[in-house]
């Protein structure tokens, strides 16, 4: 199985006026092609610094970040930007739909940086919400929709491009338990029949039991477990 994500002796440091803040210490980390990953830890221990680095977000200090084969902790902003565009998806935990556009425009959103007619963005969105079990709600607007369904919509949203990763930064923080079940299922759905990469940044250990993999972070090192 070959490595999807290789995060190779990273360093994160943020400068605050004359303090260094040291996030990620030398750290690495492989995750193969078609695994889900979940990071775990503590408040400030790196978790979404480190998912921000793999989705080219934020840069290391120094280190190497390879994501499908490519170094992407040496790319300029502009390549960085076209880079995300068609390789990652992001579920957040507060799902940035645009209240004024319906849920298919919403999913169309990132086809407007590709070369597709308006018919084959249509086409694709339309799939996407097939894909997470909202095709009979696309013309429905953010809030005429659950909060479980808004998620749905943004991991969507997230799939359209067909990304070589998944990032999902506490998918499940903002929802209520019976919501919260039926994302990670649909994330499950998504990992084992479309092969897709996921990692995964959560709080919640039945959230991080849906992956194969859980990585503990403490105060920016990985521990063995």
């Amino acid at each position: 199985m070959s490595t999807m994500v290789s995060v190779q002796e990273v360093t994160k440091v943020y400068k605050r006026g004359s303090e260094e803040l040291k996030v990620l210490d030398s750290l690495s980390l492989d995750v193969p092609e078609g695994e889900f990953v979940a990071l775990m830890g503590p408040s400030g221990s790196g978790k979404t610094t480190l998912l921000n680095l793999i989705a080219g977000i934020d840069q290391p200090t120094s280190g190497a970040v390879v994501v499908g084969g490519r170094n992407i902790a040496v790319l300029s902003e502009g390549e960085l930007a076209k880079w995300r565009s068609h390789s990652v998806g992001f579920i957040f935990q507060f799902y940035n739909l645009i209240p004024v556009l319906s849920a298919v425009e919403n999913v169309e959103l990132p086809l407007l940086l590709t070369k597709l007619s308006k018919k084959e963005r249509r086409e694709r969105a339309l799939t996407a919400l097939k894909v997470v079990g909202l095709a009979d709600r696309s013309s429905h607007y953010p809030r005429q929709l659950s909060g479980g369904q808004e998620q749905r919509v943004a991991i969507a949203r997230a799939i359209v491009t067909d990304p070589q990763v998944l990032v999902a930064d506490e998918p499940t923080g903002d929802l209520d338990a019976k919501s919260a079940e039926e994302i990670l299922k649909l994330m499950e759905t998504l990992n084992q029949e479309f092969k897709k990469t996921i990692v995964m940044v959560t709080h919640d250990p039945r959230a991080a039991d849906r992956a194969h993999v859980q990585r503990h972070l403490e105060k920016g090192v990985l521990q063995l477990r």
